[in-house]
């Protein structure tokens, strides 16, 4: 039997660690889990798990991106007849992470990527926040291809609605009607919430320098939306941005030409737990989006998450969470740079 390379052990390790995690906290709970009962699982030292995982909250973060990875994807053959139908199908993808009746509270809350009680510090809430943010806006693009005009705020009421109901099937496993919640997303489609993109600092942005950068792109990375590899020395838009300034995503999209590619590449400071964190709510909501929304719908548009590396590799000062910078890419080269606040909106008005 050919002997296994280091990058072969190092992955199955790591995929051993990861099962047993799954078993533990389906079994004990995010809390009540032990490290030393994980690594007694995997039958494996209390070391080489942490020489894979800096702790139970990157370890947990971990299973919750294998769930959300592995949760089937019925790929949208038709486009939604309309904004309540949208929302409709975007809310019955969303409540089938609803527990099962079988299902114990610990287990119930993995299916659900529940992070009650997981990421509860302040830094943690912020990115959450930010994140919540970025997720209205990609059920909003999406609603936006059959309802024009902007749909973040009537987005973020559902994921408002649906997120509730979710922490209500955690403490109440049982209340309520999953297809009523369902038809009341939908409702919302008729509320005039009288939406608009115009936020006073744009005009005011510093104008975009003209460049001419090559970039050398890492490789490797994914596109959290549509799962497949990302170049960012294709042409297009790329908005750097850290997690306190993932709004500005908005921007981007917003200001690129039509038909533009847009990439967002998100830095975060470390990969095991904001990272993950990042990748499960992008994930978790491009599956239910997916669901709903032909592929036509997002291709121009593609998240990846990095570390301070990405920024470093497309020549971008990384500021950490306040990070906001932008390029053009024409050519395999930065063609124009912008960095602060407007950023990507700068780049995206220069002359190409």
């Amino acid at each position: 039997m050919a002997r296994l390379t280091r990058a072969q052990q190092q992955a199955r390790t790591r995929a051993a660690v990861l099962d047993a995690a799954r078993a533990e906290f389906v079994e004990h709970g995010y809390a009540a889990a032990k490290v030393d009962r994980i690594a007694e699982r995997a039958e494996l030292t209390r070391g080489a798990v942490y020489s894979n995982f800096p702790g139970k909250r990157a370890l947990y973060l971990a299973v919750l991106v294998a769930v959300a990875e592995r949760a089937p994807v019925a790929e949208a053959a038709a486009a939604p007849a309309s904004a309540q139908d949208a929302l409709e199908r975007f809310a019955r993808a969303w409540l089938e992470r609803l527990p099962l009746a079988g299902d114990t509270a610990a287990g119930g809350r993995l299916q659900l990527r529940s992070l009650a009680g997981v990421v509860d510090d302040e830094p943690g809430r912020a990115v959450l926040t930010q994140l919540a943010r970025l997720e209205s806006l990609l059920l909003a693009l999406g609603l936006e291809t059959v309802a024009p005009g902007r749909r973040v705020r009537l987005a973020e009421l559902a994921l408002t609605l649906l997120t509730g109901s979710g922490l209500l099937a955690e403490l109440a496993p049982g209340f309520g009607d999953p297809f009523d919640r369902a038809r009341a997303c939908g409702h919302l489609a008729a509320l005039d919430l009288h939406d608009a993109w115009k936020p006073p600092r744009l005009p005011f942005a510093p104008p975009a320098a003209a460049a001419a950068d090559p970039l050398d792109a890492p490789d490797g990375l994914v596109d959290l939306l549509g799962a497949g590899p990302v170049d960012l020395a294709a042409d297009g838009l790329v908005a750097v941005l850290g997690t306190g300034r993932l709004t500005a995503a908005e921007d981007a999209v917003r200001a690129a030409a039509p038909g533009e590619r847009v990439t967002v590449a998100i830095t975060v400071p470390d990969l095991a737990e904001t990272g993950n964190l990042v990748r499960l709510k992008v994930i978790d909501l491009a599956a239910c989006l997916r669901a709903v929304f032909p592929a036509a719908a997002w291709r121009r548009l593609r998240i990846v998450v990095g570390d301070g590396a990405l920024a470093a590799a497309l020549g971008v000062e990384d500021l950490g969470d306040h990070t906001e910078a932008a390029l053009r890419v024409r050519g395999g080269a930065a063609t124009a740079r912008s960095l602060g606040f407007g950023a990507a909106h700068a780049v995206a008005r220069a002359e190409a």
